[in-house]
């Protein structure tokens, strides 16, 4: 029940919506007080008369809604005469059987010349012939209306005299009532004026398209939906029709048009053929060929489609496309879609150079794989570029954009981007809208976009985000309205805490900033951003602090005992043989380059000479199995009087002779009977000499043996460096009584 003055007062409500109340009564002013009313939907409330239906006084309403009622009559109350704005009335789904004259006096009177009629699944047996006579309606479409061709054929040459701007027939997908199509059906339409013309649904319809359309020669639109079309190639010489749409009709070839006329060509989800014909339409302007699955072997120029008008194509969901042409005699094209086909060779060559006018251009998910820097050379004026769903060389977005400078709106999601070029958009400042979601960014680097001075929203949302330097922050763009960051991998520990706290100052920029998810630490996985805080930062920093002095420390000391492990080895060397008797009277440090050197003058004259010496050497007195540095120290130095440093060019490029002449400087430090004896084989190179800067003090500020090969050379070295050996050697009787014998047998030898 309503009652009256039920809606008093609501003078600026537009739409009311009735549907599905089981209303038994409606008070004659039920509907008062809405003086602005434009809609009403009154579908399924057991209305069974539109005479008993109160709304004779809302001269505001444009559409009226009883569709699933229980109206019989047609007939239109007198109070349609106070409607002069009613534009669309639905009466589908009654129980409407018969159409009459006088059902229509109202329209005859006062005709509603913008009103759109719908009868459809009403069982309609018969309409009056000169019932809809000079009568102008905008729209009329019956679909499930007749249960035989015969009734159907009847009720449309009762709609002689009907002037109207778009006639509907045909039938639902789930409302077959037709079992088969008559194509004497259509005659009838010769009989009526109309500009547009659709038919959809019909089951068995004529294979043979010969006459069919003859009474639709002079509409300028029409469309075939969902009928069982092999070809359209039968059709009238005059025909005048400027747009066509064939829409799931099932050719089995594509259809061979010869309509000059023709501006307009729709043709979609026909999936019976594979492979696209070229066709001559000279005066083409709009082609829709979406979702066909057909393959092109050569794509695009003006040889394709016959024309050089065409500004709108639209080649999306179809199977393989071959770029071999640049657009050649399309240079007015504004719309192009290639999404969701396969393109080829779309990346060999400036493929879209001819293209000065595209405005739009779709080319997500194409499997197009971008390397060619000059891809989108041309599109000086294009506005909208979308390439989502592709890749590009090394995931990194390079500087492809160059001349797009007109750019407004960038789709680039699901490209499977890491990185950005920091000159990516340079040329784009006019760019309102960036859509970077769904790719692999692993950080928010903000430098790519300071050249957007107009971009006012960038999607950042679905990628590997973890955090954004503060610095990089001060380059997002001043005109940026909206960013969407969400579904990253935030981590939400303290040395992001700068970003985080920005996060929390920037809700209104940040869309959904109350679904920004931590993913990081584990205790404060799927948390909100706007969870963390700051203080527990501050509450750490101390703990942390000490700890990292504690572990300086430690580290510091642990460094330095591996820094002077094998000091620290000789240190105790010291103590524990210090006391002791030397093994040898020098150990002998060289580069293993002048080992001849060594062995045959340095050996032979020492221990072989009056009085003998014994030395360390490494290839005879090394213990086998023993480490280097080990044998180094304990055999070497501890075992040793002095140490013999034969200085070389080879011996300073040496990294073992600087170890043990490094470990030769602590010795001597630490054991008060030892004594280092330079030995300079070749003059040295100061500047060489000057990369080890201890050697080079030590040579400058002690006395070295400097080895000549001359008579006199030899004699002076060999005398002054057995005096430097002598040196704190122990007094051995019968050490010297034997070298005196073997002097005395040289001498006698010789």
């Amino acid at each position: 029940m309503i009652e009256d003055d039920a809606y008093q007062g609501l003078n600026h409500l537009s739409t009311l919506i009735l549907t599905g109340n089981p209303i038994q009564s409606l008070a004659l002013g039920a509907f008062s007080g809405l003086s602005s009313l434009q809609k009403l939907v009154a579908v399924e409330i057991n209305l069974a008369s539109l005479e008993d239906f109160p709304i004779g006084h809302l001269k505001t309403l444009k559409e009226l809604n009883v569709a699933h009622n229980l109206i019989h009559s047609f007939k239109f109350p007198e109070y349609f005469s106070n409607l002069p704005n009613l534009e669309h009335l639905d009466l589908s789904n009654n129980k409407i059987q018969n159409v009459y004259h006088e059902d229509l006096k109202v329209l005859h009177q006062m005709p509603l010349l913008n009103l759109s009629l719908d009868l459809s699944l009403n069982p309609l047996d018969f309409i009056e012939p000169g019932t809809f006579k000079e009568i102008k309606l905008n729209e009329l479409t019956l679909r499930s209306n007749f249960n035989s061709t015969h009734v159907m054929k009847i009720c449309i040459q009762g709609l002689a005299g009907l002037k109207i701007n778009r006639l509907v027939l045909g039938e639902f997908k789930n409302e077959r009532n037709l079992q088969s199509f008559d194509r004497s059906v259509l005659e009838g339409l010769c009989n009526l004026t109309f500009e547009k013309f659709r038919i959809a649904y019909f089951s068995e319809f004529p294979r043979d398209d010969t006459g069919l359309f003859n009474c639709l020669v002079n509409v300028s639109m029409i469309s075939l939906l969902s009928l069982d079309l092999d070809s359209l190639e039968a059709l009238p010489k005059d025909c005048r029709w400027q747009h066509l749409e064939l829409i799931n009709c099932n050719f089995k070839q594509f259809p061979t048009l010869k309509l000059n006329s023709l501006k307009e060509f729709v043709f979609i989800d026909n999936k019976g053929m594979s492979t696209f014909t070229e066709f001559e339409l000279p005066n083409l302007q709009f082609l829709d060929l979406k979702r066909n699955r057909l393959s092109f072997k050569g794509c695009c120029s003006h040889t394709n489609f016959g024309t050089t008008k065409l500004k709108h194509l639209d080649l999306s969901f179809n199977d393989v496309i071959t770029m071999n042409s640049n657009f050649l005699g399309l240079e007015q094209l504004e719309y192009l879609d290639f999404q969701h086909s396969n393109l080829k060779q779309a990346n060999d060559f400036s493929v879209f150079l001819s293209l000065r006018n595209l405005r739009y251009l779709d080319i997500s998910y194409t499997n197009t794989r971008v390397v060619f820097h000059g891809i989108f050379v041309g599109l000086v004026r294009l506005q909208t570029l979308k390439m989502a769903g592709n890749s590009f060389q090394n995931n990194l977005l390079p500087d492809i954009f160059t001349e797009l400078t007109n750019l407004i709106i960038l789709d680039l999601s699901k490209c499977q981007l890491e990185q950005v070029s920091q000159m990516a958009f340079h040329s784009l400042p006019r760019l309102q809208v960036l859509n970077m979601s769904h790719n692999k960014l692993l950080s928010l680097d903000t430098l790519p976009y300071k050249p957007l001075h107009s971009l006012r929203i960038l999607d950042c949302s679905f990628n590997r985000i973890m955090e954004s330097k503060e610095q990089e922050l001060q380059h997002l763009p001043r005109s940026l309205a909206l960013l969407n960051l969400t579904q990253n991998d935030f981590a939400c520990v303290c040395e992001h805490q700068s970003f985080l706290q920005w996060v929390k100052d920037q809700r209104q920029l940040l869309v959904g900033a109350e679904q920004m998810m931590c993913t990081q630490p584990l205790d404060m996985q799927d948390m909100p951003v706007l969870s963390f805080r700051n203080a527990t930062c501050q509450m750490n920093k101390m703990i942390i602090s000490v700890s990292v002095l504690t572990i300086l420390l430690v580290s510091v000391a642990g460094v330095l005992v591996y820094k002077f492990y094998f000091h620290l080895m000789l240190l105790a060397g010291c103590k524990k043989y210090g006391r002791g008797e030397s093994t040898y009277d020098a150990f002998v440090i060289y580069s293993s380059q002048d080992e001849d050197w060594v062995r045959n003058e340095l050996v032979k004259n020492l221990e072989e000479g009056v009085p003998p010496f014994q030395l360390c050497l490494h290839y005879r007195d090394f213990i086998p199995g023993v480490a280097i540095a080990a044998n180094i120290i304990q055999e070497g130095f501890h075992k040793s009087r002095k140490v013999i440093v034969v200085v070389s060019q080879h011996f300073i490029q040496s990294r073992w002779c600087i170890f043990e002449y490094e470990i030769a400087q602590t010795w001597q430090f630490l054991s008060s009977r030892a004594g280092i004896i330079f030995i300079v084989l070749h003059k040295l190179e100061k500047s060489l000499l000057r990369q080890q800067v201890e050697l080079y003090r030590l040579l400058n500020r002690n006395t070295y043996l400097e080895w000549e090969d001359s008579v006199l050379g030899r004699h002076i070295f060999w005398r002054r460096l057995r005096k430097a050996l002598l040196d704190g050697k122990p007094w051995r009787p019968e050490g010297t009584a034997d070298a005196d014998s073997r002097q005395q047998e040289a001498t006698a030898s010789t």
